[in-house]
């Protein structure tokens, strides 16, 4: 099966924001997850990847398909879900779907009705199929958008934060459509909420600044924080004095005092009590490493 393999690309924009530095992933077939924050990058090297965007250098390799120089061989086995897109207000669901088949060469009839009727299914939107687009709300619209970058079957899935708008139920739904997918489609999910990779995915990379900064499995990457994180309650009136003695990764409020987690290579005593790591204790920690290291060598 086939691996996307993403070589040293880089992309600077007109106004001399660097989206990217040097991004260097390998992207077996499964569930792949891109964490980082808003403005990380994420969603430039999304539509680099879906051929949209041109890098400014690095290369790009899906099987036997050189993404950047071939365009037109990738977008036949591509599914594409962007954070935002456009539809036609006044078609139906079903209509409009009918209509992107034909775009994306499903020509026979019958495959194409079976394919609509099936993918309507899927999305659970079967039963508004004949209601205008323009009278869905976010939810609907947005698992439209999964249907439509499913039309063609795709050997290479991307969703760029996939689970805005959606409802609990609606959430784990296009969880279990996304986990059948990823078992022989490589799939890439773009966002910053932490729980939909803790779900989803079995590889993972975090993205901060244009860069990336460990990539790996989930559980390999929380083992990695056993034995080292720390928890404790605490007043209000005490945060900036435990922030500036510890390296607070994390801090919620529970029953209105704040809860913070640290990182420690020893027991740091003081009421601190040993707590299992979980993915957010690992995106918090990365993220906590970034900004010491951007604040040092702003400061050098």
């Amino acid at each position: 099966m086939d691996h996307l393999i993403i070589s040293n690309l880089s992309k600077t924009y007109d106004n001399g924001v660097q989206a990217l530095k040097n991004i260097t992933l390998s992207i077996p077939v499964g569930m792949f997850g891109l964490l980082g924050p808003n403005g990380a990058g994420k969603s430039t090297l999304m539509r680099i990847i879906a051929t949209l965007q041109e890098p400014d250098e690095g290369s790009i390799q899906f099987g036997n398909i050189s993404v950047i120089q071939q365009k037109q061989e990738l977008r036949k086995v591509l599914g594409y879900l962007p954070q935002q897109f456009g539809l036609y207000p006044r078609l139906s669901a079903e209509k409009l779907l009918h209509h992107l088949a034909v775009l994306k060469g499903i020509i026979n009839q019958n495959d194409r009705i079976n394919i609509v009727k099936a993918l309507l299914h899927k999305v659970n939107l079967y039963t508004v199929r004949k209601q205008k687009l323009g009278g869905f709300s976010g939810g609907m619209k947005q698992r439209f958008g999964i249907a439509q970058a499913l039309l063609n079957h795709p050997q290479l899935l991307i969703v760029d934060e996939p689970t805005a708008g959606l409802d609990p139920i609606e959430r784990n739904r296009f969880y279990n459509l996304l986990s059948e997918l990823s078992e022989t489609t490589v799939v890439i999910l773009s966002t910053h909420i932490v729980d939909d990779v803790k779900e989803l995915c079995t590889n993972m990379a975090i993205l901060n600044n244009g860069e990336v900064l460990i990539q790996g499995s989930p559980l390999q990457m929380m083992e990695k924080l056993q034995g080292r994180l720390y928890q404790k309650t605490i007043y209000k009136s005490d945060l900036n004095y435990y922030k500036h003695s510890f390296q607070v990764i994390n801090e919620r409020l529970f029953l209105g005092k704040p809860v913070i987690h640290i990182v420690s290579d020893i027991h740091p005593g003081d009421g601190f009590k040993a707590v299992d790591a979980n993915l957010e204790d690992v995106y918090m920690s990365q993220m906590f490493t970034a900004q010491t290291k951007n604040h040092v060598l702003r400061n050098f």
